[in-house]
């Protein structure tokens, strides 16, 4: 496979995790601006595990993803509470206080006689696991769609039980689910740490192939788009952020009718679909249309 069109698909699996944390937040009611902070923690983290400490890759992602969901059930405890606007501007502000602790951050060791390790604003480099261990670039994008197909087979099996039906009724009305008995900020907490995680997992992946990471690659940018791609693709299934990540990476950013218009294009997008379908292309009304469209070639068919 082209070496390009490799490269392309690893970046829409990697920001894939980043688009559905932000989507399980969407789902609770809550808009965030800042899980790139956790991706961010996930990157760091996984690679300090690799390259310092020289662990596995399996378990330097699964500590990648813990650190940033215990990260993000820290924050949760403080700004859960809050809701609309102040909710979003407290994930923002965490997200920068976690980028400049980034660009202040220096863990430097020497390995195998060069000296390396996070070096503040220069970064980190030399995360290279994969290449030091002949995982090709075809390999490592496996490893991604594999995880990423194992992320969206829980989202699947938890929207089908009592848990992702109480995730849904908070993020519809909180008030009625409260009055309900429903207990609002168990729910939310629980969607803050999975969604941590899930971008933390991300995160320890982006690190990997892309052998090096800084603090700006976990801008505020990375934290709108990761909104907005719920937004786009729709927030009826898990499979929406991805349809968002796919239309901008996949067709705006990797075509080049729209290089040098692809920002012009995709806000213009978000202002559109914001108006005609609030809730994205596959909202819940779309998806239950093409559930009964296939309950209907199922019925017919047989």
């Amino acid at each position: 496979m082209d070496t390009y069109v490799i490269t392309v698909l690893s970046n829409i699996g990697m920001i894939s995790f980043v688009a559905l944390s932000a989507y399980i937040l969407l789902l609770s009611g809550q808009i965030s601006f800042g899980q790139q902070a956790y991706f961010g923690i996930g990157a760091y983290t996984a690679g300090i595990a690799t390259v310092m400490w020289q662990w596995p890759i399996a378990g330097a992602l699964v500590l990648g993803a813990l650190a940033a969901s215990v990260a993000a059930g820290l924050v949760g405890l403080a700004t859960l509470r809050l809701s609309g606007i102040y909710f979003a501007m407290a994930t923002l502000a965490f997200a920068e206080i976690m980028r400049i602790a980034a660009e202040l951050f220096v863990y430097r060791r020497e390995i195998g006689g060069v000296e390396t390790g996070p070096d503040g604003i220069d970064g980190f480099r030399d995360i290279r696991y994969f290449f030091a261990n002949d995982i090709s670039p075809f390999q490592s994008c496996l490893i991604v769609y594999a995880l990423l197909a194992a992320v969206l087979a829980a989202l699947f099996i938890v929207e089908r039980t009592r848990g992702g039906r109480l995730l849904r009724q908070v993020g519809e009305d909180p008030l009625l689910a409260e009055v309900q008995g429903i207990d609002v900020m168990r729910v939310r907490m629980a969607a803050a740490l999975s969604a941590g995680a899930v971008a933390g997992l991300g995160g320890g992946l982006y690190a990997h192939l892309m052998t090096y990471v800084e603090p700006r690659s976990f801008d505020i940018m990375l934290g709108v788009h990761a909104l907005a791609y719920g937004l786009i693709g729709g927030l009826g299934t898990a499979l929406g952020p991805l349809l968002g990540v796919l239309i901008d990476i996949g067709l705006l950013e990797s075509t080049r009718i729209f290089r040098g218009y692809r920002m012009i294009v995709f806000g213009g997008l978000v202002a559109v679909l914001l108006i005609v379908r609030p809730r994205g292309l596959l909202d819940e009304v779309a998806i239950s249309r093409i559930r009964q469209a296939l309950r209907r070639r199922r019925h017919a068919g047989g």
